[in-house]
């Protein structure tokens, strides 16, 4: 590669590696700069083998910039381009759509219902997300209602209950009202009781697979024209306990010959053996089906506007009926696509994370790994980022792919201004270092230069990640330390002293010229051992002495390495979560 085309590639990189560090609010990425610097520079690719090494010093020196320095700079190069990536993010709101018929309404009133079957995951968090970005928009209410009516198949978890109410705190909402469903049967009761005087729900013992049959072929069952008298006391009965599982339901009576087979005779109530784990409900054996539950407690509370997925567009035709009985005025309903998470390997599934959690594959509902609201929160992403992030997605019926590095851009603009910077090196290998200072002085925010800066010992040697060891004979920038040279002590057998890093006297300009790399660096001896847990499994490497006053808790950035939240500093080890690039 001539001077000339050098010179070339080094502006273009450049260029892209400041529009890639400036859109997206962090250090620039080699492998994001070579994909648009070769597309548009084809006659580069003859020179496909030398490139990534020039990119690689241009990115080191685009790193090395603050935030204000990197924009200016892009300003200086390339304005236009600067000035569309500042109209996205003026014109980058993601709103939520506008709730229908809201003038109908004297307050909008939305819930979110979970089943307290365990802490959430990411996905739940869609709805409190844009039920609570409503509620503010409208200055409406919020109430959350604990859907518990299953004890068998959907069996709550006792601690669940106040797990979610903290994963809510944790997006930044507080509802306005609580509601435990399992403490309402009374009133499922009586409105049962008034369904059946209504003459709209009756009492089945048909076997699940008779019933199937009847209703398939669009057959009355023997059961529907029971009298009401009957109706009554066979569901006291149901009230009592007299029936064993299976035995006895109670059935809404809609169109036994209605086009669609699932809205046929649905059934409201069932028998369960098995005891709910709240004390409060333990006695209880008759239980309302979700749809009628969900039904009743919807106009009971006052609900204006649902949100539900799109595979639950027969709950609503059900609840319909009940709600025509009643005269009840049926809410407004919004159904949306499911939403699918990037980056994880473990699916999106209470049932799933506990079981590996059971199983030791998890260390529990805030393991890095695991897709969970609590794993976020100790990974020290706010949940702030979280909701941004939700409601990005709107409110569209089609499945929708959340990208987690649409929560990491959000959370790195909360957390960047008051991270401090560290150094971490990971397989370290050793260097004594000769001719330079005691220690290194690097800032603790290139932003903030009133906050000082770190002391990075180098008297007893300095350790380098392999991929950032000079070859003998070559440089490297030490950062916040001197250009060092690597000079070979042994021999072809390798007898005679290590190899040393001698300081060069060298200026910045060696940086500036693209002649060195930066690289990061820590002190041999003196130093933290440091473990990282990330979603990939654990991290060990050593950071600077000073990194042990960091406060747990704290969000810093390891240099070219990424985010952390301090979670324990031990006197073995401290320990940091991977927060995000």
């Amino acid at each position: 590669m001539d001077d000339e085309l050098r010179e070339r590639v080094e502006r273009e990189a450049e260029k892209h590696a400041l529009l890639n560090a400036v859109k997206y609010e962090s250090d620039a990425d080699v492998g994001a700069v070579m994909g648009p610097l070769m597309g548009e520079n084809p006659d580069f690719r003859p020179h496909g083998d030398e490139i990534p090494g020039v990119v690689g010093g241009v990115v080191a020196r685009v790193n090395d910039l603050s935030t204000e320095a990197k924009r200016d700079r892009l300003e200086d190069l390339a304005p236009e381009e600067l000035a569309e990536i500042e109209a996205e993010d003026e014109g980058d709101e993601h709103d939520l759509p506008d709730l229908p018929n809201v003038g109908d309404y004297d307050e909008v009133r939305m819930r979110a219902a979970p089943n307290p079957n365990g802490p959430w995951h990411i996905g739940h968090a869609r709805m409190p997300a844009v039920i609570g970005t409503y509620k503010e928009r409208y200055d409406g209410s919020f109430v959350v209602r604990f859907d518990d009516t299953d004890p068998e198949t959907k069996r709550p978890d006792l601690e669940a209950y106040d797990a979610i109410l903290e994963d809510i705190d944790y997006l930044g909402f507080e509802p306005d009202e609580v509601i435990v469903a399992s403490d309402r049967l009374e009133t499922y009761y009586e409105h049962a009781r008034e369904l059946i005087d209504a003459g709209g729900a009756y009492t089945c013992s048909c076997s699940g697979e008779t019933f199937s049959d009847l209703k398939n072929s669009g057959e009355a069952c023997p059961h529907r024209e029971k009298a009401a008298e009957t109706v009554r006391e066979e569901f006291e009965a149901m009230v009592d306990g007299a029936y064993e599982s299976g035995e006895m339901v109670l059935r809404v009576r809609t169109d036994i010959e209605h086009k669609n087979p699932a809205l046929r005779d649905w059934v409201a109530f069932r028998m369960i053996d098995t005891p709910h784990p709240r004390e409060e409900a333990s006695e209880y054996r008759c239980w309302p089906m979700l749809d009628f539950q969900s039904g009743v407690d919807d106009h009971l509370t006052g609900v204006t506007h649902i949100i539900r997925g799109i595979d639950l567009q027969d709950s609503a035709k059900r609840q319909r009926f009940v709600y025509d009985y009643f005269d009840w005025e049926y809410p407004e309903v919004i159904h949306w696509g499911h939403v699918q998470v990037d980056a994880y390997d473990v699916k999106l599934s209470t049932s799933t994370l506990k079981a590996k959690i059971e199983a030791g594959e998890l260390d529990g509902w805030d393991d890095p790994r695991a897709p969970t609201l609590k794993s976020l929160r100790r990974r020290g992403i706010r949940g702030e980022a979280v909701v941004d992030a939700l409601i990005g997605l709107g409110t569209s019926t089609s499945n929708v792919d959340l990208s987690m590095s649409s929560i990491y851009a959000a959370n790195r603009e909360l957390v960047d201004d008051d991270a401090e910077r560290y150094f971490l090196v990971r397989d370290g290998e050793r260097f004594d270092v000769e001719g330079g200072p005691d220690a290194g002085h690097p800032p603790l925010h290139p932003d903030h230069e009133e906050r000082g800066e770190r002391t990075v010992p180098a008297t007893g040697g300095v350790v380098l990640e392999p991929e950032d060891v000079p070859a003998a004979g070559e440089r490297v920038w030490l950062k916040g330390y001197a250009c060092v040279r690597r000079e070979a002590r042994g021999d072809a057998t390798g007898d005679g002293d290590a190899d040393a890093l001698v300081a060069t006297g060298d200026d910045i300009d060696v940086v500036r010229d693209g002649d060195v790399d930066v690289v990061h660096w820590a002190p041999a001896e003196d130093n933290i051992d440091v473990r990282m847990r990330t979603p990939d499994g654990d991290v060990t490497g050593v950071a600077e002495p000073d990194f042990a006053e960091t406060a747990v808790d704290d969000v810093v950035q390891f240099e070219r390495i990424g985010f952390a939240r301090v979670d324990d500093h031990a006197p073995e080890e401290s320990v940091t979560y991977w927060t995000h690039p």
